[in-house]
């Protein structure tokens, strides 16, 4: 009962929270993702040419490369959009106090 009520007084509904977590959850989801897929390829080439460990272990490390990559222009994304997101909430914040300051 306890944690009904700490949930039902915990809303969120501010978008850009929302919009955050899901960029935060797709930056996992692209980090895993590559080393997969790097993976998948690289064993199924392993398979087909009779090479095992050798692409397995190449293929996995451009998908830790392409994951990281991935990462670093999420990041920069979101970044770039929440700076944008602080400056149009701030600059709102500026004319609201400066109307303020007027009508006094």
């Amino acid at each position: 009962m306890l944690l009904g009520k700490l949930f039902k007084s915990f809303k969120i509904t501010d978008k850009s929270y929302l919009s955050a977590l899901s960029h935060a959850g797709t930056i996992g989801l692209h980090m895993v993702s590559g080393i997969v897929v790097g993976t998948l390829i690289g064993y199924s080439l392993d398979k087909w040419l009779d090479l095992y460990p050798w692409l397995t272990g190449i293929f996995m490390f451009l998908g830790i490369v392409a994951g990281f990559k991935n990462v670093y222009v999420d990041s920069k994304r979101l970044l770039a959009a929440q700076k944008e997101e602080d400056e149009k909430r701030f600059s709102l914040q500026a004319e609201d106090s400066s109307d303020k300051n007027t009508r006094v």
